[in-house]
């Protein structure tokens, strides 16, 4: 069967030089014009924005691809989040003080987290215990949200729970996720979060060169994942997922059981959301209940249709142009600053559906239409 019968998008079979260079054009950018031409606080800002496009790739994958609306991406941008915060907290809790030389954890009589003491908690959760290993850390960070999303998609596909009905079940998690962890304030720090991490397995993370190394890493981090989605998306388990999207009925009486498939590459976007939030805590220094929320879900969907629901790499270049735009409004427009955000999300949505790819896709056809 070939990939026209399947129905595949052009964007993932069709050779043209913009988008053979989208990837090395991205990690040019990335790699060498931003560290070269902003200051350390612009970079960080990128950074955070760099952290949410793991978020926007992923939406393209389970959306553009699955036909799976997630409005509940923050759940498991948040589960990476807080994973690695624990880790940062426990070991910054035995750290010493800059200016004095004492340990942290002897201004307040303990070895626990500072606001685990002021809820007047006497011993560190047995769920907290494993986090004081950076190595458990990292496998919570990519194995967490999987174990998370996998059974939630499953049980849903399973009985042909999707559409928007899916879409307002990924909201109330993110929602339900948002509320427990602000009523949790001894054991997740409430509604401040979790805040004020000094080191990374031994590294200062308030010293320049940390910030540009956790940058470096997020851009390596991020392109992998950009060439895992590209890879997926042009398997045979992408055609299959565009398939099921365009006819799931047919797929399943060939033999194929879709909410397995569904399952999995929600799963996937999940692995790659929860990537993001441990890159943002450990870039921006905070893991909050407000990064778990609908607000920012629906600011990664927004992401992932500016830059094209059908291209991994466009997530990456339309999550860049939103942060930009609120950068330059919010510092140039004071006071109307989100009228414009929001009066840019309209625009696109009714002229540019198909976000930039789209654009390209359409300036590339009418390049073939005009004769040589």
């Amino acid at each position: 069967m070939s990939d026209t019968t399947l129905g595949a998008p052009a964007p993932a079979q069709s050779p043209d030089l913009l988008v053979r260079l989208a990837v090395p054009l991205l990690a040019l950018l990335l790699v060498l014009v931003f560290p070269l031409a902003l200051d350390i606080f612009r970079l960080g800002l990128v950074a955070k924005y760099l952290s949410l496009a793991f978020c926007a790739v992923g939406i393209v994958l389970c959306w553009g691809y699955g036909g799976i609306l997630s409005l509940g991406q923050g759940i498991f941008f948040g589960l990476g989040s807080y994973c690695m915060a624990m880790f940062l907290k426990l070991e910054g809790a035995g750290a010493a003080d800059s200016s004095s030389g004492t340990a942290l954890s002897a201004f307040y009589g303990s070895k626990l987290p500072d606001f685990m003491v002021w809820n007047s908690l006497e011993k560190l959760p047995w769920w907290w215990e494993p986090f004081h290993s950076v190595w458990f850390t990292l496998a919570a960070v990519l194995i967490l949200p999987a174990l998370v999303a996998f059974p939630l998609a499953y049980a849903n596909f399973r009985k042909r729970v999707g559409g928007v009905y899916f879409s307002i079940i990924t909201l109330a998690f993110a929602s339900i996720l948002s509320i427990m962890i602000i009523g949790q304030q001894g054991y997740t720090g409430g509604i401040n979060g979790i805040t004020d991490f000094k080191t990374f397995v031994g590294f200062d993370l308030d010293a320049p060169r940390a910030k540009y190394v956790l940058y470096f890493v997020t851009v390596a981090l991020l392109i992998g994942c950009v060439l895992v989605a590209r890879f997926i998306v042009r398997s045979r388990l992408g055609r299959i997922l565009v398939a099921i999207r365009d006819r799931e009925d047919r797929v399943r009486f060939s033999g194929y059981d879709p909410a397995l498939f569904k399952a999995f590459i929600f799963a996937c976007a999940a692995v790659f959301s929860g990537i993001g939030g441990a890159m943002f805590t450990l870039q921006v220094g905070l893991a909050s209940p407000s990064l778990v929320g609908i607000v920012p879900s629906i600011e990664m969907v927004i992401c992932a249709a500016v830059g094209g629901r059908l291209s991994p790499v466009g997530a990456v270049y339309g999550t860049l142009l939103v942060g930009f735009a609120k950068i330059f409004f919010s510092e140039n427009f004071v006071d109307f600053w989100l009228y414009f955000i929001g009066a840019l999300f309209i625009i696109v949505v009714m002229f540019l559906p198909t976000g930039l790819a789209g654009l390209l896709e359409r300036l590339r056809g009418a390049a073939g239409r005009t004769p040589s």
